[in-house]
């Protein structure tokens, strides 16, 4: 793989251009390789491929991966390496309850016929497997450069400016260079968004007690606490330590962040009520602004997004890298479908397909989690009476509870060839 920093102005052509070497776009530049369409990767840092990692070496930003991202991890063969690093946590239970009242509703690996509902990792292991994968296939990779302008979709094919006066042209670009896309400011694609009143405090913490293999959330009277299950670095305390992802509005997330050590543990053992005993200890605080964002097009001529750069979500069921993996799929898809017919990649046409084929889905998904947001945000005593009792009937009632599971851990014949078994 060609690993290029700037050095002098050239001019380049690629049939497909990727910007960014997260995970979503270089899970793409593997996927695409492999269907036979050949890419360059634009990354403004520098790639991951470490195999390993010290037990006090800690990413605090985690992602809960569905089925349907395990399959296309799986098919691109990033899997099994994110295996062997010893750091994947399965869950088989996920609990979540009001801490206003009492409603719960709880989630069964062996409901869904199952080994498991998801994996819960940190982000570093993932971008360190898909980067290796993508040495494996020697793609080409530019690292260290930054996108200065893009050429009106009236141009084909499209010119990508380099900070470094390099000039790269390209059938299509992809933008998959995260929340805030230079891809799509540069083109012009609207978006619709907003800020949250919260933000979202994340750390790993130790713990007395097992996590049992299970996600828990509770809604608190100010928020939302997660607790995911993480593989303990110290195998004499297994199942001690949890990650967790906790919304608080703005002011009391940094007041958290600031606290002593002992007074957040304490404070945060009371949030959850003490569900897994005493918390021990806590590793850095961040937080994290929360905002909803959502292209109004993924595409213009020439042009396309993925992943964050076309939609954000809230954290609330940790669906955002998924939908970024179906991206994925169903762009692969598309241009494999478009390659047999002898369309042109950056043909409106094709990508309207993708776009169809993604919108709908990351829409329905994005509404049901700011549902959620807004109806456990608010705590009027009858809106607390009223979700307690849809829990308590969620939870009795076997096919919507199904159903919402089925969405969440990406099943169904609907999905995307690479995001199936």
């Amino acid at each position: 793989m060609t690993k290029t920093s700037a050095q002098q102005t050239e001019q380049h052509h690629f049939p497909l251009v990727i910007v960014g070497a997260g995970m979503v776009g270089a899970a793409l530049a593997c996927a695409l390789h492999d269907a036979g369409i050949d890419s360059l990767l634009l990354e403004a840092g520098t790639l991951n491929d470490q195999t390993d990692w010290s037990a006090d070496d800690v990413d605090p930003r985690v992602s809960a991966l569905s089925l349907a991202s395990q399959n296309l991890l799986t098919h691109i063969g990033a899997w099994p390496r994110i295996t062997a690093m010893g750091r994947l946590q399965d869950y088989q239970r996920m609990y979540v309850w009001d801490g206003c009242g009492t409603g719960h509703i709880e989630f069964k690996a062996s409901e869904q016929h199952l080994p498991n509902l998801g994996h819960i990792l940190e982000n570093k292991t993932i971008t360190s497997a898909l980067h290796q994968e993508l040495e494996q296939r020697a793609i080409p990779v530019w690292t260290q450069v930054v996108l200065q302008d893009i050429s009106p979709q009236s141009q084909s094919p499209r010119r990508l400016n380099l900070a470094d006066g390099r000039v790269i042209t390209a059938d299509l670009v992809v933008g998959a260079d995260g929340a805030n896309s230079k891809v799509r400011q540069l083109s012009g694609l609207p978006t619709r968004e907003w800020d949250y009143p919260h933000h979202a405090l994340v750390t790993r913490v130790a713990l007395t007690q097992s996590h049992a293999n299970t996600a828990w959330q509770r809604f608190t009277e100010n928020g939302i606490l997660a607790l995911l299950p993480l593989r303990s670095p110290d195998d004499s305390k297994a199942g001690s330590h949890c990650s967790i992802v906790w919304s608080m509005p703005a002011l009391t997330a940094k007041e958290h962040q600031a606290m002593p050590e002992d007074d957040f543990c304490l404070a945060l053992e009371q949030a959850f009520e003490g569900r897994l005993g005493k918390v021990l200890s806590t590793d850095a605080r961040y937080v994290i602004p929360l905002r909803q964002r959502h292209a109004k097009s993924y595409y213009q001529a020439g042009l396309v997004l993925v992943g964050d750069a076309a939609h954000t979500i809230h954290p609330l069921a940790g669906q955002g890298v998924n939908l970024g993996f179906l991206d994925v799929a169903a762009l692969v898809q598309t241009l494999q479908e478009a390659q047999h017919t002898g369309q042109q990649f950056g043909d409106s046409k094709v990508l309207n397909t993708y776009q169809q084929r993604r919108r709908g889905d990351n829409l329905r998904m994005m509404a049901l989690m700011e549902s959620f947001a807004r109806l456990f945000g608010n705590q009027h005593p009858l809106l607390s009476m009223l979700r307690n009792q849809a829990m308590h009937s969620m939870q009795s009632l076997a096919p919507i509870k199904q159903h919402l599971a089925q969405e969440a851990l990406g099943v169904g014949k609907h999905l995307p060839p690479l995001a199936r078994p």
